[in-house]
């Protein structure tokens, strides 16, 4: 599926703009992890545009819920296993294993782009420009700050994706920067 496509569908599925930046920021890192590990970069940035497609319509955790339902439709419409699969996979309670180094990647950098985003938004800048690795680890620490973060996803994943947790933190803060300007920070 080409980008153009994806966001055809996003502009479908989803209306809360901070949704959808979300997912922006979701597409803008994989393709940057892509590019690292070789592998199809627009393929990778529509999973992660596509990745919460239907959070909106179907908050539900389940199979009558996200992210089932975008995973239903996207087969429907001849999306690839392996793109289905990471989608699946990056919602732990789905059970499905995370088994390519797509799926392994969408789960490292969901929770994390959130993250990120939040520590932008208490700089007095509110901007990525200024959002370091110091400070992404500072309010790592700080249990009460972006509360709804699961930090234990963010450790998780880059466990997985077999990435110093430094590293990849680091990798994502360069990502987002690169496409600021569509995240609107």
């Amino acid at each position: 599926m080409k980008k153009e496509k994806a966001i055809e569908i996003l502009d479908e599925w989803v209306n809360n703009n901070n949704l959808k930046k979300h997912m922006y920021a979701v597409g803008l890192t994989m393709r940057y992890y892509a590019e690292i590990f070789k592998e199809d970069e627009e393929k990778w940035e529509v999973v992660g545009i596509l990745h919460d497609m239907d959070w909106e319509k179907y908050p539900t955790l389940g199979e009558n819920g996200h992210p089932y339902k975008a995973v239903e439709y996207l087969k429907n419409i001849g999306v690839d296993d392996e793109s289905l699969d990471a989608i699946l996979g990056h919602a732990s309670y789905t059970n499905t294993a995370r088994l390519s180094k797509m799926a392994k990647t969408l789960f490292a950098v969901d929770e994390l782009t959130g993250f990120i985003v939040a520590v932008a938004l208490i700089k007095p800048e509110k901007s990525l420009a200024v959002v370091d690795l110091l400070s992404v680890k500072k309010r790592l620490n700080e249990k009460r700050f972006a509360s709804g973060v699961s930090r234990e996803d963010i450790y998780k994943g880059a466990e997985e994706l077999g990435i110093p947790l430094d590293e990849h933190i680091q990798n994502v803060i360069l990502a987002m920067q690169k496409g600021s300007d569509v995240l609107g920070l």
